[in-house]
Order: C-alpha cells, then structure tokens, then sequence
C-alpha cells in the first residue's frame, strides 16, 4: 500500500495543502528542501520542459506515468499529478498512476484534443460523459486514500454558472475533490467553495486568467489546495535564457557564477559526499 496516499491525506485534514509544480526530479528535491510538505506535477510542464512541445495532449500515459514515478521516488513528500483528459482509458490510467507511486490524479473535462486551461478554445465532453469517467476511476482504484480530482474547464467556455453545475455533477458521481480552472475573482472561489462539500483546488498559475491571491487569501477562501505549476519551470527557463545570452556575448560564465548553485550547493542537496 502507498503510503504516501494516507499522507497526503492527512494533509488535508490539517489544512491548506501547497503545491508548487515540479519539472523533474531535482525541482521536486527543491520544493522537498524548501520545507513544502507536497508537490504537483503538471501535464503543460511535462509537455514542455521534457518533451519540448505546447501543452496539447502529446505524452502517453506510460510517458506521463513514468514521469510521475520518476520524480516521486526521489522525494519523501507526496504529490498530486495531472492525467490531462484520462488518456483514453480510464481504468488503465488509475491503475497506472496508483503504481507510479502519487498520491493522486486530476482529470478534466476537455476532449482528447485538449488545451492549456487559460486559452481560448478549449472544447469540452458532455458533464453525464465526463461523470461516468469519475465513477469508473473511482470504482477502479484500490487504494481509497488515492485522490481521483475531476476537473472542470467550463468556467471559460459554458460560463461560471455551467462550470458550477458541472462540479457538482461531478462531486455527486464520486470524486474526491473539485479543481476549480480559470476562475476570474475570489467571488468565484467563495461560491464554489459554498457550493461543494467536498475538498476544493485551485490553480494560482501565472498569465492566465486567474488574478493573483496570496495563500493567506486562498486559506480565508476555504481552499484545500492550491498549486503553482510552473513557477519554477518560468523562472528557471527565464534565468538560463539570460545566462546563455551572457555567455554569448561575453564568451564567459564569470560573471553570472553568483547566480548558479554552486557545486557544493548540488552535492549537498543530493546527500553525496564524494
């Protein structure tokens, strides 16, 4: 039995869970170390730090698995990964992420072809199609304390009013909780949150849609959890751009060498002690 599932559930029990998205796995040994108690893996991060491409459904479910089993045995934290739309086959999907060893996945309400969930053009399956999805996943996982998370993306497309309605059809068919995506104001967080009974998510991305809420404001909002998927991915990325222009230009590393982790600083974080 996992027991990382039971621990992340603890978790909720004990309040606000935050998640910031890892990429790999030394970016989850970073979250570990920076004393987070969970972590999030996201679709659009796999999508782009590993494979290089948009975040439109491209990874299969052993690539997305193996991905999650990856980073989950380096830490000792459980996370929550994203199974974008359930790649097809539902039972297969829960079956596959409980042995990646994650303590849960979120599925949404998108067809296959599916988008970031802060564009435009999203297109979704039908709320009675997207609930027999919750039920199968739930009736298929053997671990209870496996978190299934249905994901509604309606918001954007049918509005809020729809989005709502969808959530609770999906909490009425068994998921463990609702991620709440592209919601514009904390009116909406409130009434969602008077809404569902069960644990709520909320995605604090940055450049979408969603304005930015501290955590205290999220906690007052009676969130459960709350990720940041791609902070560390942004910011990285950013940061080895500007470093391969320094190099560029001036032929030499020198000068940004305090801003690396140094080799001491790797070797540390990686219990290695050469």
């Amino acid at each position: 039995m996992n027991t990382k599932t039971s621990q992340f559930r603890k978790l909720l029990h004990k309040g606000l869970v935050i998640m910031p998205g890892a990429f790999n796995a030394y970016s989850a040994l970073l979250i570990e170390q920076a004393g987070f108690s969970a972590y999030y893996i996201s679709g659009a991060g796999l999508a782009n730090a590993v494979f290089g491409v948009p975040d439109i459904g491209i990874p299969t479910l052993p690539e997305a698995a193996e991905h999650a089993r990856r980073i989950d045995q380096t830490v000792s934290i459980p996370g929550i990964s994203d199974a974008d739309t359930g790649f097809e086959n539902i039972s297969a999907t829960i079956k596959t992420f409980e042995a990646s060893g994650v303590a849960g996945i979120h599925l949404e309400d998108q067809q296959t072809d599916k988008r970031c969930g802060h564009l435009e053009g999203k297109k979704l399956i039908s709320a009675k199609e997207m609930g027999k999805k919750i039920e199968k996943a739930i009736t298929t996982k053997k671990d209870k304390n496996f978190l299934v998370i249905a994901r509604t993306d309606a918001a954007a497309v049918e509005g809020f009013d729809a989005a709502l309605k969808r959530a609770k059809l999906y909490e009425d068919a068994g998921a463990d909780a609702i991620f709440t995506e592209a919601l514009t104001s904390e009116k909406e967080f409130a009434a969602f949150r008077q809404a569902i009974k069960i644990p709520l998510l909320a995605n604090m991305t940055e450049f979408g849609k969603t304005p930015y809420l501290s955590i205290k404001k999220f906690e007052a909002l009676g969130m459960n959890m709350v990720i940041f998927p791609m902070t560390l991915f942004r910011v990285a990325a950013k940061s080895m751009q500007q470093a391969l222009v320094e190099l560029k230009q001036k032929g030499t590393q020198k000068g940004i060498l305090e801003k690396m982790q140094t080799r001491q600083e790797l070797y540390k974080l990686l219990k290695y002690n050469p």
